[in-house]
This record gives structure tokens, sequence and C-alpha cells, in this order.
């Protein structure tokens, strides 16, 4: 019995015969693992194939089985085994064995480049031997371990099967079974809160979906109306800018869409307050005249609609100059002292409050030199000690000469504290309470004054908590000049 045809197919009235469990392995069913067998005869061979796991979800190891009988006494040997199986399924190294034993890493070739899955193993003439006779009775299995990736089509029975090379000829059963289905991915969505949202502005949503691919489509609702789509990043992210027209409450969504390989989700609802729509704010200068070198001019500027809060910007050029709170009459006003002759462009710009935009303006000042009869001041910031977070801190500045007049403006980096006129001792004093702890430079401003030039002078303050610590002083530069 050694002349076997080369191609081995099925006999006539050859029996096959379905274990339990392999209705799931065609596609009965997908919930939990499943482990599908199928067993045929072909002439006097016996085949026995089972998948440990027929319907699989991706990442888990699925093993393969083939078991080898015979029923008649002629004995067969096995040269080769090539194990089918979907091209989405990754063969596991090392795991193919006959016998229970593993096969040589050089006797095992998986999916050898066709497109087509496959593992094959070859062995010697006397290898393995299938037997069925009194006193004789040998039944070898080949098995292999895949691993199940992302790319297996759902909801499909996708084919194995397995072919054969023995003694007595070869055996092609590429699709003979048990079949792989596996079921959709079950995804979960959620919207992230939104906050602030306002009618006219744009509110970014933010939807995370676990179980999806990129490029898969979210859709975001208000209610039951489709806001817009966006697609998932690799993180499992979509994000949309969303711009309401209409105040009041919102029930917004995220919806991921069915697709080939996961199943559909929606975000729980979440509730968003949208305020009216922010009121546009202007700014204006009030024209300055007059303005010289070493002297003090007041910059005005008024914001609209009037009322406190938010903060103006005053830059000469490039040069910061001040940041002052808006008060409840709209406006902001500044001693500012030129040091260059020739033409400025003064810049204000506010910050915008709750409810209302910021908003920019320029204005044009041509600055003369200074009279060529002017004195040249002398301003010193004393010392700042104790100063804490939320305490009110005197600060003082004496001004040389006494008698000049004018304004002290005292800052806190940029942000003016405070302006406070020069008194007839030359000294000018206002109280900074401040908000932050750390190291501060605080700056006095002398304005000038007729034909008195302007100066400065600051000190590095270290501000302690408010829970305790020691305020302290440090010259970061004092100087009194003339300007």
């Amino acid at each position: 019995m050694t002349s076997r045809a080369m191609t081995r197919g099925i006999a006539a009235g050859a029996a096959t015969t379905l274990t339990l469990g392999v209705l799931a392995a065609f596609g009965a069913g997908v919930a939990g693992a499943a482990p599908g067998s199928i067993t045929w005869d072909d002439g006097s061979s016996r085949f026995t194939r089972t998948v440990s796991n027929t319907t699989p979800s991706v990442g888990d190891t699925v093993t393969v089985t083939t078991k080898f009988d015979r029923t008649s006494w002629v004995d067969e040997f096995i040269y080769n085994v090539k194990d089918r199986h979907p091209s989405c399924l990754t063969y596991v190294p090392g795991s193919a064995k006959m016998g229970g034993s593993p096969t040589n890493t050089d006797e095992v070739k998986a999916d050898e480049g066709n497109g087509t899955g496959y593992v094959r193993a070859s062995w010697g003439v006397t290898s393995w031997v299938v037997q069925n006779r009194p006193g004789f009775h040998a039944s070898p299995t080949f098995s292999v371990d895949y691993k199940v990736g992302p790319s297996c089509a759902r909801g499909t029975a996708l084919a194995t099967g397995m072919d054969y090379g023995g003694s007595l000829g070869s055996g092609n059963y590429g699709t003979k079974g048990p079949s792989i289905t596996m079921a959709k991915t079950g995804t979960t969505t959620t919207l992230a809160p939104v906050t602030d949202a306002r009618v006219g502005v744009p509110s970014t949503l933010t939807a995370t979906v676990t179980g999806g691919a990129p490029g898969d489509t979210i859709e975001f609702r208000d209610a039951a109306t489709t806001i817009g789509h966006a697609p998932l990043d690799a993180g499992g992210t979509a994000t949309l800018a969303w711009t309401p027209t209409i105040r009041g409450s919102h029930a917004l969504a995220a919806y991921f869409a069915d697709t080939a390989f996961a199943t559909a989700s929606q975000s729980t609802p979440v509730t968003v307050q949208v305020a009216e729509q922010n009121i546009t704010s202007t700014i204006a200068l009030t024209p300055v005249t007059g303005a010289q070198v070493g002297r003090a001019s007041t910059v005005t500027a008024t914001v609209s609609p009037t009322a406190a809060g938010g903060t103006v910007e005053l830059r000469d050029g490039t040069t910061a100059l001040a940041t002052l709170p808006v008060g409840a009459d709209g406006k902001v006003a500044y001693q500012w002292v030129p040091a260059a002759a020739g033409a400025h462009t003064l810049t204000a710009t506010f910050s915008g409050r709750d409810g209302v935009t910021g908003s920019t303006t320029t204005g044009q000042i041509t600055v003369a030199e200074a009279p060529a009869s002017s004195t040249d001041s002398t301003t010193t910031l004393n010392p700042v000690g104790g100063a804490t977070v939320g305490k009110a801190t005197p600060l003082t500045a004496k001004v040389d000469p006494a008698d000049a007049g004018g304004t002290v403006t005292f800052k806190n980096g940029g942000t003016v504290i405070g302006t406070a006129p020069v008194g007839a001792d030359g000294t000018a004093t206002t109280e900074w309470t401040p908000a932050t702890a750390g190291q501060s430079t605080v700056t006095a401003e002398y304005s000038g004054n007729g034909t008195v030039n302007a100066s400065s002078d600051q000190e590095s303050v270290i501000v302690a908590p408010a829970d305790g610590g020691t305020g302290g002083t440090g010259s970061l530069d004092g100087f009194g000049s003339s300007s």
C-alpha cells in the first residue's frame, strides 16, 4: 500500500463527523471561548482537527491541533504537515509540535510569502507513523499556536484547514475547518465636560473611544441635532470646535458608529450651560500734548462699555510701561516720562473681562527735547521690610530737590501699585498689599515737575507667604537718576 495517488481527495462515501462545539465554529455564536472540532475520513485515514477557541478576541492565543488516525491495519508515515490559517493570525515562534514534542526550528516554515497563512513542518521518512493494528496503535498529533491580530474580519467565518504528505499519498484539506469567527470589538464612548461655553465663541468638544481605530468617525450632537463629525486620532480621541448660537442649557453627546471591526456606542449626555455672547469692547487713548523728555505726561485710556474689571497694558513702541486695573469709570491713567525726543507710538491693550472682549488701540505722540534750564532730580525708595502676602506694606520714596512737587508712581514689576503726590518734604507714600510670595521688584518713578526732571529708583523685595515667614529686602541696582 505504498503506491497511493499523490493527491488525495475525500473518498466517496467517507464519513464526516462534527463534534460538540463545532456549531460555534461555523458562526452559531461568538460569546466567550468556544472550542470546536471536526473529524472526517478519507479512505482509511481519519483526521480530527480542533481549534481551542473559535470565537477569539484580538490578542488571544489560539491553539490548533490535527490528530492522525488509521481505520485499517496499513501503517502510514507522515512526512510533512501544512497547517492553514487566516492571514490575520500570526504564528507563535517555537509553538509547532508533533506528538507533543517541539519541532526543530529548521524543520518549520511559517507563512512562506505567498499571501496565505500557513505553517509547514517536515520530517524524515520514518519520523512519525500512524498505526491501527493489534498491539500497535499510534495517533500522532500536530499542534501550533497563533496570536490573533486586529485585522481579522469580524462576524465572518474564517477558514482553517491543513494539507499533509505521507507514505500513502497526500491530502489537501485547506478549508476543512473548524472555522474561526471573531466578534466585533465592544466600544465605549465618553464626552469630556465643557466649561465656559458662550454664544458665538468656539468651545472644544473632546470625545474618547476605547475599542475604535484611528480614522473612525465620531458624530457630535446637541440633543437630536448633529453638530459635526471628527475622526479618531491614534490615541482614540476626536475633537470638534463647537460655536453655540443659542444661550441656555444644551445636552451634548458623542456617537461612535458601528464599523466592520467594532460595535457602536454613545456617551452619556453632557449638560452644558451656554452664556450670552461676549460684548465687544473698544479702548481709546486721550491725546497727549506738550510731552517733553524727562517730564511726566498723563496718559489716559478709556474702555467702553464702562465698568471695573480687567487691566490695560501701556507700551511705548515695544517697551512695556505699565499694567493698570480698569476703574469703575472704565479709565486708567499713567504718568509717562519719555526718555527720548521724537515720534512715539503708544499702545493701550485691554485684557477683557467676564462677558466683554479685549481690545487695543494706538496713538502717535511727538516728544520735545528737555528744556536747557532743567534741573536733575534724585529719587530714593526706602527699603521695604516685612512684606507678606495679604498684608498692607508702606512704600516711601524721597525726591530731591524736596520742593520739586509732582507725583511718584509705585510699581510691582510692570503693574502699577499706586500714585502719590510729592509732599513739601519731598516724600511720597502709598501702601502695597502683595498677592504672591517670592521675589518682587518694586519701583518708584518720579514724574518730574516744572523745570525738575524725572528720576526713579527700585528695590528687590522678598515677600513672605501669608501663613508666616520673614519678608526681606535686597537692593537690585537701587538708583536715583536724572532723565
